[in-house]
């Protein structure tokens, strides 16, 4: 179909915002060359976009705008974890604030020197998932990142990683505009976890490409935190082989706002993935989480697990799809989405989907909204605990379903440490 021409116009102005990488190798401008083309074809989002109705998608079109810094006197989070830090200063690889990129089992370069080889593996990743994932659902503002994005890391991980590699986005500029692009090629047996934290920048946009061989696993925690003026669109891509396993979870707070899209397409047979998260926010928040998992292989496991508290006018929006094609027989899919509205004014919006077209299939979808339990609230007051501590342990226990995900249990209780912070924070 067509686009408007105004949408056309929309689109190269979105387009010609960015400068066009050069002195790239073959490989790396011919993906470029393929993004474009693509997002000419399905042109900038609008909020017509099927799914894009929840979510209006002008604000990550404009030039970025000045957005405050919150200066925040905490530690930064995983600062405690042993790692191998990788600091980004407003899109910047800052190699004098990370530790010495060499680990035993894993090579670790930037992806402005891999794109500057004529051959190299990440050929057959960079662009290559993003692609992939345009279908059946367009998604321009992956394909604008994998067009222009020239930072970001290559890692290729041969064997189990003795300790998490830590992303951190530090943000210094107030109109800062970030792409970042991260590409992971996991061979067969191979571990790795890694953790993503930090505001990054006024508006960020990020995708992660994921590789994932036979039996070989990756564990990913991010944090999405700090600036409330912060604008983000991220992009998760994974193709899982035969008995891997993929786990991500992400928890945000603050924002004004943020969509996380992620797609998992399973072609190994025996393999598992779960992408889970939890958000809290109040005000001009608004969180939109869209997934889309594909099996495509037998006997594979998926999980969606999101919980979102809102309060004072706040909007969380989950879109979540399951697809199994004739040929994956014995697919095991489970979904879940909860809001939980602490004011009248909050919005949850839902949009779970299944498209099944085997028959001997696990599959179930389900979405709640709600304010606090009146019965437990009252339940813990009547054993004496104040009823501002009651409901907090209660919202805290409404989000912990998704931090169970997290294998890691010192980064699971990190992560509800953080969000008890955020709780008490944000008390009335």
């Amino acid at each position: 179909m067509a686009l408007a021409a105004n949408n056309i116009d929309a689109t190269e102005a979105l387009i010609a915002a960015y400068p066009a990488p050069s002195g790239e190798g073959k490989w790396a401008s011919d993906a470029r060359v393929r993004a474009l083309t693509t997002l000419r074809q399905s042109g900038a989002p609008v909020r017509r976009d099927e799914y894009w109705k929840f979510t209006n998608p002008a604000r990550l079109l404009e030039p970025a705008k000045p957005a405050a810094i919150l200066e925040a006197d905490e530690v930064p989070v995983f600062e405690d974890t042993d790692k191998l830090l990788v600091v980004f200063v407003d899109g910047v690889f800052r190699a004098d604030l990370s530790d010495d990129l060499t680990m035993e089992g894993v090579e670790i370069e930037t992806l402005a020197s891999a794109m500057s080889k004529d051959i190299h593996w990440a050929a057959d990743i960079y662009g290559v998932l993003e692609a992939n994932g345009q279908n059946p659902v367009s998604r321009p503002l992956a394909a604008l990142n994998t067009a222009v994005a020239t930072e970001g890391l290559v890692i290729h991980v041969t064997g189990k990683a003795s300790k998490p590699i830590a992303l951190r986005y530090i943000r210094s500029g107030a109109d800062t505009d970030v792409m970042v692009h991260n590409v992971i090629k996991l061979d067969a047996g191979a571990d790795l976890t890694l953790l993503e934290s930090g505001p990054a920048a006024a508006r960020f946009n990020s995708s992660l490409e994921v590789e994932i061989a036979d039996s070989a696993a990756l564990h990913h925690v991010r944090t999405q935190g700090r600036d409330h003026e912060r604008l983000a669109a991220t992009h998760m891509f994974a193709r899982l082989g035969k008995e891997s396993r993929f786990k991500s979870f992400t928890v945000t707070v603050n924002g004004v706002l943020t969509r996380n899209e992620a797609v998992i397409e399973f072609t190994g047979d025996d393999a598992f993935a779960t992408v889970s998260g939890a958000s809290a926010g109040d005000g001009a928040y608004h969180h939109d989480d869209t997934v889309f998992v594909t099996h495509d292989a037998l006997n594979c496991e998926s999980r969606q697990v999101f919980k979102k508290v809102l309060r004072n006018g706040a909007t969380g929006v989950f879109q979540g799809k399951i697809l199994v094609p004739s040929h994956a027989q014995k697919t095991d899919g489970y979904q879940i989405a909860q809001g939980m509205l602490l004011e009248d004014d909050c919005t949850f919006l839902a949009k779970p989907e299944l498209e099944i077209y085997a028959d001997d299939v696990i599959c179930s979808h389900g979405s709640t909204c709600g304010a606090v339990d009146e019965t437990a609230l009252f339940y813990l007051t009547s054993r004496g605990v104040p009823k501002d501590q009651a409901q907090d342990m209660l919202v805290l226990a409404f989000m912990d379903e998704s931090i169970q995900e997290i294998e890691d249990t010192a980064l699971a209780d990190e992560i509800r440490e953080r969000l008890g912070g955020w709780v008490e924070r944000h008390k009335d």
